[in-house]
Order: structure tokens, then sequence, then C-alpha cells
């Protein structure tokens, strides 16, 4: 099993990174979270991982702390919540964020994650009420560091760039939305970007 991988990122898409871990590229699947905390490219990056087996194909995917990682192994444990579900989650939801939705059983929120129904929503504040609680996910303090401004642009306009983007307007669009909103996390900024893009 692979619990964690270190080394150089080569290169850094909208749903994955890949690390260079001594001349093996690994290309390991993130959420928006986890991807906004990750240093430029060409840095060295850290990060836990879970490895899922499967007869066709081994998938990794990566996270930037050891609560987002529990959160996704709790929801993969919830039927009809498979990894990339589990992954669009946890990019709408940083895991104190999901802890509390189901907590509070607050469906409604967990139904505006792209891809969750109702009955999604409801299966998992039944499955996981006293879960995340008994995890310790969203007691521990999450590692916050301050980007600098030019870092965010950088990352949204990279994330732009690898939807399809040009990089002209891909940089543009970062910029003003970073400029307006940079107290926003990661996930929000490439949001109100794509948003600027499609007007």
């Amino acid at each position: 099993m692979i619990a964690q991988l270190k080394g150089t990122l080569v290169e850094k898409g909208y749903d994955h990174v890949l690390l260079d871990v001594g001349g093996v590229g690994y290309r390991v699947t993130v959420s928006l979270q986890t991807l906004a905390e990750l240093p430029l490219e060409n840095q060295p990056a850290r990060l836990l991982t879970y490895l899922q087996v499967r007869e066709d194909a081994l998938t990794l995917f990566g996270f930037y702390t050891a609560d987002e990682r529990a959160a996704f192994e709790l929801c993969i444990g919830v039927q009809g919540i498979g990894p990339k579900m589990a992954m669009s989650i946890l990019s709408s939801l940083a895991p104190a964020e999901l802890a509390q939705a189901v907590k509070l059983e607050d469906v409604a929120r967990l139904k505006r994650v792209p891809g969750v129904g109702m009955k999604t929503a409801e299966r998992m504040v039944l499955e996981l009420r006293d879960k995340f609680e008994k995890a310790g996910i969203g007691l521990r303090p999450a590692p916050t560091i301050q980007k600098p401004l030019d870092t965010l642009t950088a990352q949204v306009a990279s994330a732009l760039a690898n939807l399809g983007y040009k990089p002209a307007e891909a940089q543009r669009a970062a910029e003003s939305t970073v400029k307006e909103n940079a107290q926003l996390p990661f996930a929000d900024l490439l949001k109100r970007a794509l948003r600027a893009l499609a007007e």
C-alpha cells in the first residue's frame, strides 16, 4: 500500500498532479482543496495517498492533510459513492465543512456538490453521522498558509489553462478574480474565474 509520496511536483492539472519520486513519475488524482495547497511546479511536495486497486487499473489519490484522506475513506464507505464522487465532494467542501454538514444533517448543502443527489446526501448523513467525530475530523486545526497573491493567480491561471483556455485569457481572468476575491479558497476562485470567462 502506497501511503505517502515525497518528490518534485512536475505538473499540475485541474484534478491531478504528476509527482517525480526518485525518477519515477506518479500521476495522482487530487481535489481542488489539495491542489490549492500544493506549491508551484518544480518545487518539492508531499502527499498522503490512497491506492485504489481494480482489475484493470491502479489509481492513486492524493491528499494534503490526514483529515482529507480520512474524510475520503469515510465517503467511499458509503453505498453509491466511489472515489471520483468522493473527490468531487472534497473539492467542494473542506473536511471540517463536510463533517459539519453531516453532523447538522444539512442535506441541502451536500446536494450542492456536483453529482450528489438527494438519496446520496441522505445516505451520507445516515451512515456518517457519528463517524467524522470518531475519526477526529474537523477537531484538528488545519494548516493555514497565507499564499501571496501572485501564487494564487498562477494557480488559478494554470487550472484554467489545463481546462483548455488560452494562456492569455486564463491569466487575465485569474488576475481579476484573485484581485477582487483574494480571501476566498482556491476552489471558489476557480469557479468565479470560470463564470467570468463564460460571460
